[in-house]
């Protein structure tokens, strides 16, 4: 089984590399039941992969000049604080509840996901400060994705992209920008984790090492595949996995 869990970190890296998100949806199922960790130690070293990956994967969109540092200064303080709130919210939580709301949320973002979503704005720059209405939802949004991050995991990129493209940003400035808001805010809720359970870190190390592996294989690929199609298809694989999930914790907390 552990040779099966190193070898699906490299799907969370191709996959968080051809959709800038999906990588904590992914990440905290396969450690709690392929690698076998309790949820809370889970849910911390997924914090850990996910935000060094999406940190690698900030720097490669900063090369090209696709992370607004402006909104990463109002959205990151917010999110690291809300993160890092849910974190220590998460002691009044049984792994059981934890675990059914991760699978309600993966839910939520299978629906989401399905639907299209987004695109650029009419004459998004990029540049320049966001309206008052704008922040006032960017803070609004990374207090509250923030503390869903440090109770069960989950990055939140899909719900990030789009209150940034509402901000101003063109797509691809947004999940740049995104991404560098998911480490920050992964690094919050894992220091907020640390003293409540025990990290493997030797296997965390191991796996991040892959999905970064993955995440930069993935970059290359997204030329070559429809992402629409990629798009949908995650999507109704998180839906089936999320029922089976939220089935699963609810059995075992009834029985």
């Amino acid at each position: 089984m552990m040779i099966l869990g190193f070898a699906l970190a490299l799907v969370v890296g191709l996959t968080m590399g051809l959709l800038g998100a999906g990588g904590s949806i992914l990440a905290v199922p396969i450690f709690v039941y392929v690698f076998d960790f309790p949820v809370k130690e889970s849910i911390a070293m997924s914090l850990a992969v996910v935000g060094t990956t999406s940190l690698v994967g900030a720097f490669r969109h900063a090369r090209m000049k696709n992370v607004q540092l402006r909104i990463v200064l109002i959205f990151g303080p917010f999110a690291m604080l809300g993160t890092y709130g849910g974190a220590r919210l998460a002691v009044f939580f049984s792994g059981g509840a934890q675990l059914a709301l991760f699978s309600v949320v993966m839910l939520a973002a299978g629906i989401y996901m399905l639907r299209d979503q987004y695109g650029d704005k009419p004459n998004a720059a990029g540049v320049g400060w966001p309206s008052t209405l704008a922040v006032t939802l960017l803070v609004a949004e990374a207090l509250a994705v923030g503390v869903l991050t440090g109770l069960v995991g989950v990055g939140g990129g899909f719900l990030i992209v789009p209150v940034l493209v509402f901000a101003g940003l063109p797509m691809k400035q947004a999940i740049g920008t995104s991404l560098l808001i998911i480490a920050l805010k992964s690094f919050s809720g894992l220091v907020g984790y640390l003293g409540q359970v025990d990290v493997a870190w030797d296997v965390t190390t191991a796996f991040t090492a892959l999905a970064i592996v993955g995440i930069w294989i993935g970059a290359h690929l997204v030329q070559l595949v429809s992402p629409p199609a990629l798009k949908r298809s995650f999507a109704v694989f998180i839906l089936v996995m999320a029922a089976w999930m939220l089935y699963e914790s609810l059995f075992a907390t009834i029985g």
